[in-house]
């Protein structure tokens, strides 16, 4: 008998505890804790989807009281109603900024209060697509620092974190065996997590090395003989 597959959601853990450090994120690390003393009025962090941009902007507005804010936020009040008591925001996804105008007045509002902005984008500003010349020199001026892909040892760490958020218990040699064989990349590890929950649950399996196999098979192809689990 399968069992259906419900989406419930789950807690994913975004304290300061929780971020794993590695060499491709230590430099971004180091800018979240050099904060407020930052020579600029914003930081731009950049890297791929799920590089974890999202939880050290979370970690930097658990400091600093920062309103965590989007694109489409912007344009829809007055520049310093977004801003928190501290004149701080979080405003992720920063590619396509939307209202340009607006973005450089809460810039300005924020640089003049004394306060800061932490921008989260795919891309350095200098790749942004920015048809306000103003808005363009301030952001490719900011310090941006890039989070890198990862090493075999952060994916595992990541791995386990992402099933620990989950609630979920593997088999021994789980890991292993899927940092061996998948994509290194944040958003494949996050793929694959929710894939073998899924594929346990409907199952009413725990998660081994064979069902591992399986879920591999079915998300990815086989590469030279030896599996790989490609993404977008």
């Amino acid at each position: 008998m399968t069992q259906l597959a419900l989406d419930l959601g789950h807690r994913i853990a975004l304290d300061a505890d929780d971020f794993l450090i590695a060499p491709c994120n230590r430099d971004a690390v180091l800018w979240i804790d050099r904060w407020p003393d930052w020579p600029a009025p914003a930081l731009v962090v950049h890297g791929p989807p799920g590089c974890g941009k999202t939880h050290l902007a979370h970690v930097w507005q658990a400091r600093s009281g920062a309103r965590v804010l989007t694109p489409a936020d912007l344009g829809g009040a007055a520049p310093g109603a977004l801003l928190s008591g501290g004149a701080c925001a979080v405003l992720e996804g920063c590619d396509r900024p939307g209202d340009e105008r607006a973005l450089m007045h809460l810039y300005n509002v924020a640089a003049e209060r004394g306060g800061h902005l932490l921008l989260t984008a795919a891309a350095p500003p200098a790749r942004w697509e920015l048809a306000l010349a103003d808005l363009r020199s301030r952001l490719v001026a900011a310090p941006a620092v890039a989070i890198g892909a990862p090493d075999d040892g952060l994916i595992g760490a990541l791995l386990i974190k992402l099933f620990g958020d989950r609630q979920l218990r593997v088999g021994d040699g789980v890991v292993e065996f899927l940092v061996a064989r998948m994509e290194r990349s944040f958003a494949a590890a996050r793929r694959l997590v929710a894939a073998l929950d899924d594929a346990a649950l409907a199952g009413r399996r725990n998660i081994t090395v064979p069902l591992a196999r399986q879920v591999l098979e079915t998300l990815g192809t086989a590469n030279q003989g030896e599996e790989t689990w490609t993404s977008e």
